[in-house]
């Protein structure tokens, strides 16, 4: 159970596929030091600096039972647009011996001034396919994932992260 939702936020924040794009993670970071890094509007600004640093700290379901909610938290170091809708966010994936800091290319869309991750289908290697829709209002965040059969719903705060 902890495997999926781990996973599930590796594909979302956490988080190293190199995603939309099918890139690898040291091509983004290629494509970064290539183009200089887009203007932001004054809305993702304050997206970038408020999960920059942040960490989500909240609650999981699983479909089924909602009643059981486990405890979750991701950890996010940097938030950057590399262009058009797509983020690139370095995150921390803690799975069973693995602890790293991986960047992960993800399309954030806007309904009005209210952001959102979309991913649909994004295969993380060694994890799986994964979709979820999780938008993020002030100190707060929340969604929902699918990872094959199994899915539910994310939601909770965000937080500076701790040292």
């Amino acid at each position: 159970m902890r495997q999926r939702v781990l996973a599930k936020m590796a594909a979302m924040v956490v988080f190293g596929a190199g995603a939309a794009f099918g890139m690898g993670a040291a091509m983004v970071a290629a494509q970064e030091q290539v183009d200089p890094p887009p203007a932001l509007s004054k809305q993702e600004q304050a997206f970038a600096e408020k999960l920059s640093g942040a960490a989500l700290v909240g609650r999981f379901t699983v479909d089924g039972k909602e009643a059981d909610a486990k405890e979750e938290r991701y950890e996010i170091s940097k938030v950057s647009k590399l262009r058009d809708d797509y983020w690139v966010f370095n995150s921390r994936v803690k799975y069973g011996t693995t602890d790293v800091t991986v960047p992960i290319t993800l399309k954030v869309l806007w309904a009005g001034d209210t952001p959102m991750i979309s991913m649909t289908d994004l295969a993380i290697p060694g994890l799986g396919t994964f979709t979820c829709r999780v938008f993020f209002h002030e100190d707060r965040y929340a969604g929902t994932w699918q990872h094959g059969e199994v899915g539910g719903h994310m939601f909770g705060r965000i937080e500076a992260a701790k040292p």
